[in-house]
């Protein structure tokens, strides 16, 4: 018994051979691993729990006993509009202020053009002296007025 295939050499009827790929099931299991990624990678993705801060913006209350230092544009400190020599100096008025009952805060005033290296100073310095309540003042702006940290 003997079968004819198409495109051997018997006489077998013509049905031509097919070159072409079907990508109909390739795009089927294409659909399906693209719906699975899509359902899957949101329960992958794990974040450390945190709670954030929140951001207020309070107007700041001056009060007599709060205590303002500014760092101008060349690094210079002043205490109340006073300038303070060196940063020992700086150290020795914060700790004095420190043991004052209540503490009061401190408002760090800065040039725009400061350099984040003499802030940082200062907040060592505040930090070293025992000050709780620090603040950062700006200019107001939509009714900004200042930060506080604590």
């Amino acid at each position: 018994m003997s079968m004819s295939m198409p495109g051997s050499g018997g006489g077998g009827g013509g049905i031509p051979v097919m070159s072409s790929i079907n990508t109909t099931p390739l795009v089927d299991v294409m659909l399906v691993l693209l719906i699975i990624f899509l359902i899957t990678i949101p329960v992958i993705n794990k974040t450390v729990p945190l709670s954030l801060p929140k951001a207020v913006n309070i107007p700041t209350q001056t009060k007599p006993e709060n205590i303002t230092i500014a760092v101008d544009k060349a690094g210079q400190v002043y205490w109340n509009d006073k300038a303070v020599p060196n940063m020992q100096a700086l150290l020795d008025q914060i700790k004095t202020a420190a043991v004052i009952k209540p503490q009061p805060e401190i408002h760090i005033r800065g040039d725009k053009d400061t350099r984040f290296a003499d802030i940082g100073k200062v907040m060592y310095m505040i930090q070293r002296g025992g000050i709780v309540k620090v603040g950062f003042l700006t200019e107001p702006d939509h009714g900004v007025r200042g930060y506080r940290l604590n």
